[in-house]
């Protein structure tokens, strides 16, 4: 693909985004493959440090069983978190800056040194991890209607909308995150419950597996980045009025209330 389309391609997802306008499905018009789909997202960062953001941390996606055999792929995907992305429990999350969020449970690991692959293994994340908080990513598409191939995903970071911190650090000693239960609560009714071992098998596993992807691109992870484990269920699409709390086994409880604009409570 001619670098001049896959400028062309970013520009287009990040309007999209600022404007809340979904565009159609990139490889309905482009046999799109992933380095292809990488390159676009690259781009597409670039385009927001120009605008004067800053990389916080990096998000994996796709870590489950089913959502990989969903858009027939064998390996999770990974995308970057800016800083306007970034928010802590008691924030509101605007929707109107959004088209069509929903809400995964994760775990997000605070990175006390740099992780370099290749060869990185759940021991070297646990012993560069600061400490763990629970998280709320919100995965939102620029494509319209999520009619999305594994390539689309990518181009769109992933999928990234938003990340919801609890702001309360956990060190790891003695946590086994594979037996870590999860309950969902959506407006005070349970919708999910998992464990840990939902995210390719041990979340801190999911955690290894971006240090080593990203090391074919001489990318590290930073000491101080915030890196998103991948979800320990499906899905859970948000509206207006929706009150969401993840409640998590030894580290606590993360929650977001979301609202259809600004101003309006």
């Amino acid at each position: 693909m001619e670098k001049n389309t896959i400028n062309q391609l970013a520009a287009a997802l990040y309007e999209a985004e600022k404007t809340g306008t979904a565009i159609a499905t990139l490889t309905d018009q482009y046999p799109l493959t992933n380095d292809e789909a990488y390159a676009i997202q690259l781009e597409g960062m670039k385009l927001r440090l120009a605008a004067g953001h800053r990389i916080v941390g990096k998000k994996i996606g796709l870590t489950s069983k089913a959502m990989q055999n969903a858009l027939g792929v064998f390996e999770p995907d990974y995308g970057y978190i800016a800083d306007y992305m970034m928010g802590y429990e008691g924030d509101a999350v605007v929707l109107s800056e959004l088209i069509a969020p929903k809400v995964e449970p994760e775990i997000a690991f605070v990175l006390q040194e740099d992780l370099q692959g290749p060869g990185i293994t759940i021991a070297d994340v646990l012993r560069a991890t600061a400490g763990i908080m629970p998280a709320i990513e919100i995965i939102d598409s620029r494509i319209k209607d999520w009619k999305i191939k594994i390539q689309d995903t990518i181009a769109d970071g992933a999928s990234i909308g938003r990340v919801i911190l609890s702001g309360k650090l956990t060190p790891l000693a003695d946590i086994d995150m594979r037996y870590m239960g999860l309950v969902l609560e959506k407006n005070g009714e349970v919708v999910a419950t998992a464990a840990g071992a939902a995210v390719l098998g041990h979340p801190a596993n999911a955690v290894a597996w971006l240090a080593n992807k990203l090391a074919q691109y001489n990318i590290s992870l930073k000491k101080g980045e915030v890196i998103m484990s991948g979800s320990f269920t499906a899905a859970c699409p948000v509206a207006d009025g929706d009150n969401i709390t993840f409640y998590f086994d030894r580290i606590g409880s993360v929650s977001a209330r979301f609202k259809k604009q600004e101003g309006i409570l």
